[in-house]
């Protein structure tokens, strides 16, 4: 086989890596903001869809956060004992996990709100850039 057939190979060629790089270092940009909010960047998403949702099951919370219950479990758990969140069987169906956002969890969302701003200061990207990454990461996801 001629040696460019195999260039499809090659890490800088490669649409996944830079993704995975990128993702890393974002993640590792929250950091700081989010260690003065005791929250790691996957609890710091997880609080994001309960300020919305206040309620929700695990499963839901996991399709929406594309995480599986062997992910969440030891998350929540961690959460509740913070007293951010509750965790409680269904009254309809035993066999759910209802997740519910206790008032200190809806109250950290006042210094949360900050950190978009300061993440954004971090990141080499036009406002407009920013725009569109998202739309086309949202586009790949769906």
């Amino acid at each position: 086989m001629r040696e460019d057939t195999y260039d499809v190979l090659r890490i800088k060629n490669q649409l996944c890596f830079p993704l995975y790089a990128c993702a890393r270092e974002v993640i590792k940009q929250y950091k700081p903001f989010l260690d003065s909010l005791d929250l790691t960047y996957t609890q710091y998403i997880t609080m994001m869809v309960l300020w919305e949702e206040k309620s929700l099951t695990v499963k839901e919370l996991g399709d929406i956060l594309y995480l599986d219950s062997g992910t969440l479990t030891p998350l929540l758990k961690k959460m509740e004992t913070k007293g951010l969140i509750t965790r409680k069987r269904s009254m309809q169906d035993e066999r759910s996990l209802i997740v519910s956002i206790t008032q200190k969890g809806d109250a950290l969302k006042e210094k949360a709100v900050e950190v978009p701003a300061k993440l954004a200061q971090t990141l080499k990207l036009t406002p407009d850039e920013c725009v569109q990454l998202h739309g086309l990461l949202n586009k790949m996801l769906d």
